[in-house]
């Protein structure tokens, strides 16, 4: 295609000059070969028999009308350029914009290093692709290059550094967001420190790795360098202490570690650093005190600990400090209230106590305010709630106390105060904040009534929280209707609603009034909200009938409809039948009816909503046979449906739901064999079947990868038998991969920290969290949001006979194993000492025989152990977590001996004890691993003694010796997993029934 195709039509009459000069003076008229380069057909604006050089777009040389310039950047143009196009032969180019259009499936062609007289090429954001040729090196008067936002790409070594040695005038080099993998980085010296006139480098987002030397970017005229978003680099900062005119400087999002170098104290040109997103610790630098030039300073998301060092009330230009989600602890210095040119502070996710003091005036122009999540008491300063540039308020999840004085700053977006201790009324100011969209105020002791209507003037609202405040109360005009428009996530659970009446919504996407004093029937109106409706913890006895013609009606005429997308009843009253009627919620994609009373038989439609991906009934009280009639069309990935009195087989349909990963039908009375055809669901990571009728051998293996993301496998209180499964065992991937498990948990929770732009964007998500019940020696709890690192096999209180497989130890992820009330024999394998993330064993009343494994004592995070009731002899190994474990773990062993037993070793001597008929009896068996589950909300350890005192009643000397002997790597972890879980759960995620 020639190049007059691509860009010579009528939008080239809008094109600015690139020139800054807007007359030319010509001793010559444009050359013709040139013009016909450019115009091959008459144009409606450039026009044949005219003067090219008075074009919009083309700049000429004054003295000889060669055309010198173009620039068609931002003008829309696609299409594929050529390597025939007749843009190459305008020799005497020195300047060529082309970026910011759609050049797709074109590559660099080698033809641009023809333009030997260029000096500026821009050619960003242009979907170019392919190597960069080396005829680039060709272009040796280049000032400036940009290539960014190229994706696709690739940078050569050879050819980068034939073409850095070549353009030795070069000033600005934009090379972010192409390809630069290949370039290796102990090269990236030898490429960069001869460009003395280098002004400008951008290597964002290249996709650079590996360990950067401390002198690898030693640029002498440097003034601005960006290697952000390379998160694969590796090491400590660079040194860059040659640098001493940098002005701006992006480290971001990188992989560097380590303390700042105290050479960036010498960067006394530095107006902007960006070191946020690294894995760098220390102090901050006593030595930022010279950097008196800064105006944007964001350390955000690193580990930097200590005080906030007084070393920025010297930057009195300082506009920007960002320090949230790092360790720091203290006070927050006073003198950073004197700032008077600061427009955003964020000192968020961090440790900082103390009061804020009651006067903060210097804050004239800050529009952007964050201290959540942090130690702060006291009350909230007035002189803070009334800045006059106030935009964006946070103060969450702290401990502030006191009341909420009048708030005059009208400019305010975003208020957020709630976890706090804040008391008394919601302030009647806060109805005058007439630009307000996102207020929450829950978790707070607020009380008083508010009257619901106040809200209405609040025309841009949007995010409304005040839930758990147990003593606020809400009153509703009945006889006024108003409308709130824009409101579009309201939640109120835990005020103490006793009603909550018709009110139009015409935009709303998430209401939560759960755990209230709602009672009577749900209304159908409530049932047309879009998205997501949250009633569970209330009274509510029934659903109204549901028909397709009342679906979507009542605010037909004011938007799209859009129907029902989550409903959460659990918890409630809900008696008799589920109507079939339910199925009329054709969009509804999470349905939650557990712990009701609801009856009769589970609707066979509910398996023909394409949409529905959670379906959980569990503890109710249906009967008959599950629904049988799923589809290859099905979203399902979560069914639970235990507690119930469901009989039959389980359904073979099931195997067609393809993305189901939730599979609970324990405690029914399903009678059944062991559904192997479920093995090909590649998703699948939990299958309780547990206390059910099912029976049978489990041989069967269909498939080469049988069940490759299990990670709970619960089978107990069935009537299996026959050897254990071991090919099972042999097979099960994700039980075996313990690095990915761990880098799972190790992201659990980020998302949301770094939620800046839109805070209230993951606040409008409504969770949804599997939950597993789990029983031992008849008391019952609710488990609640499954760690990703909880991999666990429960095979107990079955049939299976022969011997444990040696193989057992590829599952390296194990961190509970239960084969207890089984019939099984021979030795405790040696290889379950490879076990080492094991946490509970329970191999208790089987026939095992011969010593217990020495290897064993290598388990060093094993805190529940239960040996009871077998044919063990000889010494119990002593070591380790063996010296925490008392006698229960052992009774019932006649010829064990040794610590903790009271029976002292003597001469080998033994006998095997003879069987007792009552030995299978379920009355004898001991815990599972089930009661360990009500300590995952406070950690692993602190969890898994917790569950086994209530359960056992176990000697308080082993938990003394599991706090005092953790190694430091584990305890590391747990913690993570008890930030990440238990810390967010709540009164609905965690229920102990009995």
């Amino acid at each position: 295609m020639a190049w007059v195709l691509l860009f010579l039509h009528i939008f080239l009459f809008h094109f600015p000059s690139f020139s800054s000069s807007s007359s030319y003076s010509f001793n010559f008229s444009c050359h013709h070969d040139e013009s016909s380069a450019l115009l091959l057909n008459k144009t409606a604006t450039w026009q044949n028999g005219t003067d090219c050089c008075s074009w919009h777009g083309v700049t000429c040389d004054t003295i000889y009308g060669h055309v010198i310039g173009l620039d068609l950047g931002d003008e829309g143009l696609d299409g594929i350029l050529q390597p025939n196009s007749t843009l190459f032969d305008l020799a005497h180019l020195q300047t060529l914009n082309l970026s910011s259009n759609d050049f797709s499936n074109s590559h660099f062609h080698s033809k641009f290093g023809g333009f030997f007289n260029l000096t500026h090429l821009d050619l960003s954001n242009s979907f170019f692709k392919g190597e960069v040729p080396t005829q680039i090196s060709h272009l040796s008067k280049l000032e400036s290059l940009h290539l960014s936002e190229n994706f696709d790409l690739i940078w050569g070594e050879t050819t980068l550094k034939r073409f850095v040695q070549n353009a030795t005038n070069l000033r600005e080099l934009f090379l972010n967001q192409t390809n630069m993998s290949s370039i290796r980085l102990n090269s990236i010296n030898f490429l960069f420190n001869k460009s003395s006139y280098l002004v400008t480098l951008n290597l964002k987002s290249t996709e650079l790795s590996g360990k950067l030397k401390k002198n690898a970017l030693c640029l002498p005229s440097i003034q601005e360098l960006d290697m952000s978003e390379n998160s694969y680099l590796q090491g400590e900062l660079p040194e860059l202490s040659c640098n001493a005119f940098l002005t701006t400087l992006d480290l971001s999002d990188c992989g560097f570690q380590g303390p700042i170098p105290l050479s960036f104290s010498n960067f006394t040109h530095l107006n902007s650093i960006s070191l946020s997103e690294n894995q760098l610790n220390g102090s901050i630098p006593s030595s930022f005190s010279n950097l008196q030039r800064l105006i944007h300073v964001d350390l955000s998301f690193n580990s930097f600990s200590g005080q906030i060092p007084d070393v920025f009330s010297a930057m009195t230009k300082l506009q920007e400090l960002n320090l949230a989600s790092n360790k720091l602890q203290g006070q927050i210095p006073f003198s950073l209230f004197n700032l008077t040119q600061l427009v955003t502070l964020d000192c968020s996710h961090n440790k900082l106590e103390g009061p804020l003091g009651n006067k903060i005036t210097g804050f004239q122009k800050l529009t952007y305010f964050s201290l959540s999540d942090n130690f702060l008491n006291g009350t909230i300063p007035p002189t803070l709630l009334s800045l006059p540039s106030l935009e964006h308020l946070e103060l969450s999840n702290n401990r502030f106390t006191g009341h909420i004085s009048a708030i005059s700053s009208y400019s305010l977006d975003t208020l957020y105060l709630s976890g706090n201790k804040l008391q008394g009324n919601i302030p009647k100011s806060i109805f005058n904040l007439t630009t307000l969209t996102r207020l929450d105020l829950s978790s707070n002791n607020l009380s008083g009534v508010v009257d619901f209507q106040l809200f209405s003037k609040l025309h841009w609202l949007f995010f409304l929280s005040l839930s758990h405040n147990s003593q606020l109360s809400l009153t509703f005009e009945s006889n006024v209707s108003f409308i709130y428009s824009r409101l579009r996530i309201l939640y109120f659970p835990s005020v103490n609603l006793t009603e909550f009446p018709k009110i139009e919504f015409p935009r709303l996407d998430s209401l939560d009034l759960s755990n209230n004093k709602l009672n009577g029937s749900v209304p159908n109106w409530l049932l047309e909200i879009s998205g997501s409706l949250n009633l569970a913890g209330n009274r509510f006895t029934s659903i109204d009938q549901i028909s397709t013609q009342s679906i979507g009606t009542y605010y037909s005429s004011s938007r799209n409809i859009n129907q029902l997308g989550g409903l959460d009843l659990s918890f409630n009253l809900l008696a008799g039948d589920l109507s079939v009627s339910i199925c009329n919620m054709s969009s509804l994609q999470t349905l939650n009816l557990e712990h009701n009373q609801l009856t009769g038989i589970i609707p066979q439609c509910l398996a023909d909503l394409s949409s529905l991906q959670v379906l959980n009934l569990q503890m109710n009280k249906f009967h008959g046979t599950l629904p049988s009639n799923f589809s290859k069309m099905s979203a399902l990935e979560t069914l639970n449906l235990y507690g119930n009195q469901l009989e039959g087989h389980i359904p073979r349909s099931l195997s067609l739901c393809k993305g189901l990963k939730f599979l609970n039908l324990g405690s029914n009375k399903i009678e059944d064999e062991f559904p192997d055809w479920l093995q090909t669901l590649q998703d699948l990571k939990v299958l309780l079947l547990r206390d059910n009728k099912l029976h049978g051998i489990i041989v069967n293996l269909n498939t080469k990868h049988p069940f490759p993301s299990l990670t709970i496998f619960d089978i107990s209180g069935n009537n299996f038998s026959g050897p254990l499964p071991n090919a099972y065992f042999e097979k099960f991937e994700a039980m075996k991969n313990v690095a990915e498990l761990v880098y799972m948990t190790n992201n659990i929770g980020q998302l949301g920290l770094n939620n800046r732009a839109n805070p209230v964007s993951i606040r409008s998500i409504a969770p949804y969290y599997d939950s597993v019940i789990v029983a031992s020696k008849g008391n019952k709890m609710t488990w609640v949001k499954i760690p990703n690192i909880l991999v666990i096999i429960d095979l107990s209180r079955n049939k299976f006979e022969g011997e444990i497989p040696n193989v057992i130890d590829e599952l390296q992820a194990l961190i509970g194993l239960n084969l207890s009330h089984n019939r099984l024999i021979g030795p405790i394998p040696k290889s379950m000492g490879n076990l080492t993330n094991l946490e509970w064993l329970d191999l208790s009343s089987n026939m095992l025989t011969d010593v217990i494994p020495a290897k064993l004592t290598n388990l060093g995070f094993l805190a529940v152990l239960d040996f009871s009731n077998n044919h063990l002899v000889g010494e119990i190994p002593r070591g380790k977590q063996f010296e925490t474990f008392s006698n229960d773990s052992y009774v019932g062993n006649l010829e064990l001996c040794g610590f903790p037993l009271s029976k002292k070793c003597g001469p080998e001597q033994y006998s095997q004890p003879s069987l007792n008929n009552s030995f299978w009896s379920d009355a004898k068996f001991g815990f599972g691993w089930k009661p360990v589950a009500i300590g995952y909300g406070c950690g692993f350890v602190i969890g898994i003694g917790l569950g086994y005192c209530m359960f056992l009643i176990g000697k308080p000397r082993w938990l003394v010796m599991i706090f005092g002997g953790q190694p430091k790597r584990r305890v590391k972890r747990r913690t993570r997993v008890s930030r990440n879980h238990g810390a967010t759960m709540n009164q609905n995620q965690m229920v102990a029934m009995s």
